[in-house]
């Protein structure tokens, strides 16, 4: 199988500090990212399935955590749009580092389970 060739970057054009409205909706369609998504969600899915019973929320959270690693690419494509508009992948685009995509998508999945 041939890898996806890589999406130009969708990042803030100076003098602009986030990304426009139609920078964001590119972002929320770019499969380079949701791929960098969906990698995300499975680490903390992992986390999750590893983590104490008694952490709070704990049986929600691995609901979770089994659906994604059972569905990824679904899982992945519920969280992108949400994950395009956090501060971080906000004022990076699709240049957002991996610590800050995952924070990112950690929030939102946070925000989804509440």
């Amino acid at each position: 199988m041939m890898p996806a060739p890589k999406s130009d970057p969708i990042v803030p054009v100076p003098p602009a500090t986030t990304l426009t409205y139609e920078q964001s909706s590119l972002l929320t369609q770019d499969f380079t990212f949701r791929g960098r998504v969906k990698i995300a969600c499975l680490k903390l899915s992992d986390y999750i399935m590893n983590e104490p019973s008694s952490q709070p929320a704990h049986n929600t959270r691995l609901r979770w955590a089994q659906l994604c690693f059972s569905s990824p690419d679904q899982t992945a494509t519920q969280v992108q749009n949400p994950v395009v508009m956090d501060g971080a992948v906000q004022s990076a685009g699709s240049d957002v580092t991996d610590t800050a995509l995952q924070g990112a998508v950690e929030g939102v999945v946070n925000k989804m389970m509440i």
